[in-house]
């Protein structure tokens, strides 16, 4: 059998390594230049959610979903997602996203300011005219969950190589899933690939009391704004108006400061929160915000490009890339996603980049 080797041990990598040997492989290597769940995966939000603007990025989120469920409670906190809607162009964006999703079978909800109220108790809803809620969505820990499909790929015979260079491997097949690095891995061996860094920011706030225990992911239609709990205290975030693209991984204090004010005026039960800690990581973007998934060259296989959605998208796109990879027929449709659509100038669809 081929030796496949994964370069890059998060999110994605690991799925796509774990999956390999599930099916049935017998040498696969999965090495990364750091540490296992060292990079982007690290320091992600850590929201599923089905609800995307895009039937392939739904469908993706939907088999997602299920493997998801079956790691458990341990790993996923199934406590949903609710975006809320301020304006009558926000509202309609909703409704149109929530015809999509509904016709592919998610089970997304539309709410008036009051269930959004007591679904999110605490919340400042005077403003909200309305918004979707899914109950099936939820949270978790991309660096534990990264870790234990790591675990499980050892156990199945994966050889796990931290600090390592996956090009100097020997291979029969290369998988180049290393997030905002993958052009730069890529461009190593002559491919060439339309990613580039984005610099993103997250900021952690101080302990919060009386925080519902089961707690929905919360998001701001109209500005992108939204909030997670994490334990006892909460994790903000919010697109940026001014994009940062490049390598380099800094906090902008004026940002968090303003997503502060934001929490306090959307979520008066948080008042008294400050800002506990704040950290950057990179999104691997796109030009069209889906990623670059299947062959780009002689034995070397694209799993790359995910735009922020990687961890959330991570257990179908492993999946169905091994299964291609070890020339089954994929699980899932991976057409949406190959690098020739580039050359007839994708646009930018997926609108709900968060």
């Amino acid at each position: 059998m081929a030796r496949v080797v994964v370069a890059g041990a998060g999110a994605i990598g690991a799925s796509v390594a774990y999956h390999l040997a599930l099916l049935g492989a017998d040498d696969v290597v999965l090495a990364d230049a750091g540490d296992v769940a060292g990079g982007a995966t690290a320091k992600a939000m850590g929201g599923v959610r089905q609800q995307f603007s895009t039937a392939a990025e739904v469908r993706l989120a939907q088999a997602s979903i299920r493997f998801f469920e079956e790691l458990g409670a341990a790993f996923f906190q199934q406590v949903g997602y609710v975006f809320i809607a301020t304006t009558e162009v926000g509202l309609a964006e909703l409704e149109e996203r929530h015809a999509v999703q509904s016709e592919l079978g998610v089970p997304v909800e539309r709410v008036d300011s009051a269930r959004v109220a007591a679904l999110v108790p605490g919340l400042e809803t005077a403003d909200v005219l309305g918004g979707v809620y899914c109950g099936e969505d939820g949270t978790a820990i991309p660096g534990d969950v990264t870790r234990e499909l790591v675990v499980r790929a050892g156990a199945l015979g994966v050889d796990v190589r931290e600090q390592t260079d996956a090009l100097a491997l020997d291979r029969d097949v290369l998988v180049v899933a290393c997030g905002p690095s993958s052009a730069q891995v890529a461009a190593r061996i002559g491919v060439e690939l339309p990613i580039r860094p984005l610099c993103r920011q997250l900021v952690h706030t101080t302990p919060v009391a009386g925080l519902a225990e089961r707690l929905p992911m919360t998001v701001e239609s109209e500005t992108g704004f939204h909030f997670r709990r994490r334990d006892d205290a909460l994790v903000l975030a919010m697109s940026e108006a001014t994009p940062r693209w490049g390598f380099a991984e800094l906090v902008d204090d004026e940002l968090a400061a303003d997503w502060l004010a934001r929490l306090h005026l959307r979520f008066p039960a948080a008042a008294g929160a400050q800002i506990e800690t704040a950290w950057a990581g990179l999104y691997d973007m796109t030009p069209d915000a889906h990623p670059i998934v299947g062959f780009v060259g002689g034995g070397v296989y694209s799993a790359c490009g995910f735009s922020g959605h990687g961890f959330m998208q991570s257990p179908a796109v492993g999946r169905a890339a091994a299964e291609e990879i070890l020339g089954l027929t994929p699980s899932l449709d991976l057409s949406p996603y190959r690098l020739e659509r580039f050359e007839a100038g994708a646009v930018f669809p997926e609108r709900v980049v968060l």
